[in-house]
């Protein structure tokens, strides 16, 4: 049966489908399931987002998208509320949809529940990694034991499990003994005419987060003081505490501006305006951030290199900790030559892999190979031979 419905369990992706911040913090899980969306409803697919219910309509649609209502994050009794009206809802929404493909990310329960739904409806399903330690058993960023479970449950019987970089593709054959395959991430292509003048010297994007450590970002702007920083993002909704802190201390720096949560427009717009972007992670799987800078021309220094991308392919520089960061930056901007060639090669590089259509078409295209044939979901020699790498 050929594919024609596709149906997204992303609860979180109202603010990123309607552009309105208001809605909720944007992920990057929200980015990539709205460029998903939006390429395979250009394909000429029907495409339904099941996410959170925030007042608006049971079912709207936003650019030809269709959002379907599921619960309100305040609802329920605790203990019994991801029973009813969590899982009740969100069952109920898939069911409403019924899709032929059903896709899920990230790491979590609801990996399960699309799964078991497809599964329980004859249909097919789409589980993709996000960060590396999802490959990882027990070590999931997961509060209940519940939530592993369903997790596992997804890893080892979705119709294809998406891994981001082959160091992922060997953690998932080590820990969980199964194949999958490698789809990148998508990216926007850049608007030319929203080029402006470059204004920012470094740039860092992200949701606030501990392990995103922003707190680096301030002290490279306390070495770095003939430098102008931006950090762009806001908080989540656990980690209002730890934002306030970061930008308190961010207030007695001159030579860095706190912007708080953006539109995912506006933050291109940052990316426009920015020499260097830089990434301080402790962990990742693949930033969506790095694409967005790419795609612009503009080069990434990090401590995090997905399968040695950023060596691999000089598009900009990997550091091994804060003083290797330091002196990547000034590097890069006291030679605006090499940093032109840099971005230059960095857009050339992303404009095709990782645009939105060719993502989509790939999915659609290992789904049919899945289901002709099913034997290749089995170990192949080279997730044996990724798994030797490791």
């Amino acid at each position: 049966m050929a594919i024609t419905k596709i149906c997204i369990i992303g609860l979180e992706d109202y603010a990123m489908l309607t552009g309105d911040s208001s809605y909720g913090y944007i992920g990057g899980e929200s980015v990539q399931h709205v460029l998903l969306a939006r390429a395979w409803r250009d394909l000429g697919l029907d495409v339904s987002i099941v996410v959170h219910d925030h007042g608006q309509p049971r079912v709207t649609t936003v650019d030809g998208i269709r959002a379907v209502a599921a619960y309100r994050m305040d609802e329920g009794i605790r203990m019994v509320r991801f029973f009813h009206p969590r899982l009740s809802s969100v069952l109920r929404a898939m069911r409403q949809v019924g899709a032929d493909v059903y896709y899920q990310s990230p790491a979590g329960s609801w990996s399960g529940v699309a799964v078991w739904f497809a599964k329980q409806v004859g249909k097919r399903s789409i589980v993709r990694i996000a960060g590396d330690n999802d490959c990882r058993r027990g070590q999931q960023p997961m509060r209940h034991r519940r939530d592993r479970w369903l997790f596992d449950y997804a890893v080892r019987n979705a119709s294809l499990l998406a891994a981001q970089t082959e160091k992922q593709r060997a953690l998932l054959v080590h820990n969980y003994g199964v194949n999958s395959e490698i789809l990148d991430i998508a990216v926007d292509a850049a608007n030319p005419a929203a080029a402006r003048s470059k204004d920012i010297d470094v740039l860092w994007v992200g949701n606030l987060r501990h392990v995103k450590r922003p707190d680096l970002v301030l002290e490279l702007a306390r070495r770095l003081p003939g430098y102008r920083f931006a950090i762009v993002g806001g908080s989540v909704p656990s980690g209002k505490a730890y934002f306030e802190r970061i930008a308190e201390e961010a207030k007695s720096l001159p030579n860095v501006v706190m912007t708080g949560a953006v539109s995912y427009d506006a933050v291109g717009e940052w990316f426009e305006r920015s020499r260097i972007h830089v990434n301080t992670s402790d962990s990742e799987g693949f930033p969506n951030t790095f694409l967005q800078a790419w795609i612009r021309s503009v080069p990434v220094v990090s401590f995090f290199d997905p399968d040695g991308l950023i060596e691999r392919r000089n598009l900009g520089r990997r550091c091994v900790d804060l003083d290797d960061m330091c002196a990547a930056i000034g590097q890069l901007l006291r030679d605006p030559a090499a940093s032109a060639a840099i971005g230059a090669r960095a857009r050339a590089f992303v404009s095709h892999q990782y645009s939105a259509r060719h993502i989509a078409l790939k999915y659609l295209e290992l789904l049919e190979r899945r289901r002709a044939s099913p034997l290749e979901s089995k170990l192949d020699d080279r997730s044996v031979g990724a798994v030797r790498e490791l």
